[in-house]
């Protein structure tokens, strides 16, 4: 579990406006000049950027505090200060910024990808160039710059994918995703080997169909159960999913009706979505007979065998995820 964070706190902060100026020119043949501070540079802005070869919130666990460059101060001979640096802290797409203590959504990458500036730097302050006036024209003071911003959030990442495989632990999603793409997923004949989202590119047809193996739920997990409250909240930007049931287990008929009252349970919008029910492991002794049974228990659901061990029905199961995605 070390290797995936999909939730991180971390403290933004903009930069200070550099001080203006108060000075004088002294120049030869002129000695007494008139005003010539140069203004404060602007602070540095926060800006959050989508950056598409991330996957998790990991980088967030080393780095908890991005800080902006402060504005320089203004100088004489009416040398502006230079602009602060600004800050960016990258972040997956899928990704939401919510506010610490409120929980308000400030801003959802899962809906605009693009560039997000969040906190703005302080604005520099005059120099005493600006306070030259018919009654004063030798004025001593300077605005100091505007302090930056800081705020503390919770950013959340939400796995974006097409079609999301959905079952109980060891009912093949590791093994379909790694035949279907080239994912690379642990696998292993006991339960819970998946234990972070894992996701594939499923190329058909010129098309790309992103495919997100979720770890396998369990009776209870929309209360907190197992593993899967953590990761059901992965599922609600994925617009269809795909019911894995194995064939080889002598409660397979139960199955389907408990993992969706487990979704219902999380939030009945998941219910609503597109959907397919696979059984597979079609090769083994035990689910002789069983996908006809299958078939016959969920009469108003489509259903579909497979057997990634021997390939059969994979090819008509990608045609199906193709149709499926094209609206």
């Amino acid at each position: 579990m070390d290797r995936f964070a999909d939730e991180a706190v971390i403290e933004v902060s903009s930069g200070n406006g550099g001080n203006g100026c108060a000075a004088f020119r002294r120049e030869k043949f002129v000695p007494n000049g008139g005003p010539a501070g140069g203004d404060g540079g602007r602070g540095g802005d926060v800006i959050f950027v989508v950056r598409r070869n991330l996957r998790t919130l990991t980088h967030l666990r080393y780095q908890q505090t991005f800080k902006a460059e402060n504005g320089h101060d203004g100088e004489g001979r009416e040398r502006y200060g230079k602009n602060g640096e600004n800050i960016t802290v990258p972040v997956p797409p899928g990704t939401v910024i919510k506010d610490f203590q409120k929980g308000e959504i400030l801003h959802d990458f899962g809906k605009d990808e693009t560039d997000f500036v969040f906190l703005r730097g302080g604005n520099g302050g005059w120099g005493n160039v600006h306070f030259k006036s018919s009654v004063n024209q030798a004025p001593r003071h300077a605005l100091p710059g505007k302090n930056g911003e800081s705020r503390k959030l919770r950013v959340e990442l939400q796995i974006m994918a097409d079609i999301g495989f959905v079952g109980f632990p060891n009912a093949g999603k590791s093994s379909l995703l790694g035949r279907f793409t080239n994912a690379r997923p642990k696998i292993a004949p006991y339960p819970f080997t998946t234990k972070i989202p894992n996701l594939g590119v499923l190329r058909t047809e010129g098309r790309d169909i992103i495919l997100a193996d979720i770890p396998g739920l369990i009776e209870g997990a929309s209360h907190g159960a197992g593993l899967g409250l953590r990761f059901l909240k992965h599922i609600s930007r994925t617009p269809t999913l795909a019911f894995l049931i194995d064939l080889s287990d002598d409660k397979y008929l139960e199955a389907f009706d408990i993992l969706l009252a487990e979704l219902e349970a999380y939030s009945p919008e998941l219910t609503k979505k597109k959907r397919i029910v696979i059984g597979t492991k079609l090769d083994t002794e035990e689910s002789a007979g069983r996908l006809e049974k299958l078939q016959e228990r969920l009469p108003n659901e489509q259903v579909c065998g497979i057997s990634v061990f021997s390939g059969e029905g994979l090819d008509a199961l990608a045609a199906i995820f193709t149709e499926m995605t094209r609206t």
